[in-house]
């Protein structure tokens, strides 16, 4: 028989050792609570971003060189941009260069008014004129390339914003550089019927009517003679078109390069 003595000794043996053995047993882990995502950047709204004013600026050392090669081909720096405009195709580009280095060193900024172009001079401010609906921006030219044949001109994205091609991501513009002090002058906005590859032009009416049937025999139905006075003199311009969209003016040019035309080009009625 146990005495109570002997009672109280086991109870307490026993409630020292359930004691320790709740020592031994590791506390639940603390699940941390989600993360709070990181507040986001606003984007810059379009029309608050003002467009450059064109000022004289030295040329940046790094990002004219004589000439320079993209993917084997060699594109020659042009010593001054005075008198340039160009028509052709513009696309656009954002996200994944957003902070780049640009080719004279500078940073890219995709909601800045800046762009790229294979052979201007950087910097060089120019004129771009969407020519379906006229809307017309200035910008920086800081960066090289688009590197693609079809493409004149790289814009950035608050740039493609202001001139409505985000959505398409390319469009038919005009590129016209300015100089510091001049007013700037858009083109009028051509109609759906109004643009054209050219692929030639003669100072002979018999030398165009010959390209026109070479042209159609091979396949180019819609070529055609479009005749103007150059200086006083009469220019025969063989003509295909018109061209409706982009995908169609890279088809019309891919053919003509194709056919030996290295010189098509975008053109306007």
């Amino acid at each position: 028989m146990i005495s109570r003595c002997g009672v109280l000794s086991l109870r307490n043996a026993l409630l020292a050792a359930a004691l320790a053995i709740a020592g031994c047993v590791s506390p639940p882990p603390v699940v941390p609570g989600p993360k709070q995502p990181p507040t986001p950047v606003p984007t810059p709204d379009p029309r608050a971003v003002l467009d450059p004013i064109p000022r004289a600026e030295p040329k940046s050392r790094k990002g004219n060189p004589p000439f320079y090669e993209v993917f084997g081909k060699r594109y020659f720096v042009m010593p001054d941009a005075t008198g340039y405009a160009e028509r052709g195709v513009a696309s656009w580009y954002g996200p994944g260069f957003h902070a780049a280095s640009t080719a004279n060193g500078e940073r890219y900024d995709m909601y800045a008014m800046s762009a790229a172009h294979k052979t201007l001079p950087l910097p060089t401010y120019v004129l771009v004129t969407n020519l379906r609906n006229g809307r017309s921006i200035t910008v920086r030219v800081n960066d090289r390339g688009p590197f693609k044949d079809t493409r004149i001109i790289d814009l950035s994205y608050t740039a493609a914003m202001k001139l409505d091609m985000i959505r398409d991501g390319t469009a038919f513009v005009e590129v016209r550089a300015l100089t510091p002090g001049q007013t700037p002058v858009a083109p009028t906005p051509d109609t759906a019927q109004g643009l054209f590859v050219q692929a030639g032009a003669f100072g002979a009416e018999a030398n165009a009517l010959r390209l026109v049937g070479q042209l159609r025999a091979q396949g180019i139905g819609n070529a055609f003679v479009r005749q103007d006075l150059v200086n006083g003199q009469p220019m025969f311009r063989v003509r295909v078109g018109p061209i409706p969209n982009v995908n169609d003016f890279d088809r019309a040019l891919a053919r003509l390069k194709s056919l030996g035309f290295a010189d098509a080009r975008l053109a306007s009625d």
